[in-house]
């Protein structure tokens, strides 16, 4: 069976492959797997294989066997790393010092003073832009107002950041 008779056995079995890789614990990462098979019968060299479903099971089972190797090789590296960088040592805290935390929460609080100067949308805006994540175009439909107000509010909540992290570095 040549190549294309390969990639046609595979797409005529595609959901029983997609169920073998998944009940070998791929989980939502099956669908990946999949197609990292297809890429490799792609690329695979052509010529006759006697049994292309057991050729594409042994195929998806390499597949997964990689996918697990390489999960426990970054689970060992990151645990190595964390060991090596002072990370998670036994007997110590990994929490900050109740000196930081008071600093932190000083330097929070002026943050939201100068917020809170801005005005109340401005600082509403700037923290569903900048904290929440969303949008400039969603956050101006949320308020009702247009993109350049936005904009706007968003450049004076900056420069009221910028001058409080002036003062802190002079601090």
């Amino acid at each position: 069976m040549d190549a294309s008779g390969l990639e046609a056995v595979f797409l005529a079995n595609r959901g029983a492959l997609l169920r073998f890789v998944a009940s070998l614990g791929a989980g939502e990462a099956a669908e990946d797997v999949v197609h990292d098979l297809w890429l490799r019968i792609e690329a695979a060299p052509t010529g006759p294989i006697a049994s292309p479903m057991s050729y594409l099971y042994r195929m998806a089972n390499n597949l997964m066997l990689d996918r697990h190797r390489a999960v426990r090789q970054a689970e060992r590296r990151d645990r190595d790393w964390t060991e090596t960088t002072g990370g998670a040592v036994p007997g110590q805290s990994d929490m900050p010092s109740a000196e930081r935390v008071l600093i932190a929460r000083e330097q929070a609080a002026l943050a939201d003073e100068a917020l809170q100067s801005v005005g109340p949308r401005a600082a509403a805006i700037f923290r569903r832009h900048r904290i929440d994540g969303i949008e400039q175009r969603v956050v101006a439909a949320e308020f009702g107002v247009s993109l350049s107000t936005v904009e706007g509010d968003l450049r004076k909540a900056y420069q009221a950041m910028l001058a409080v992290k002036r003062r802190l570095d002079e601090g």
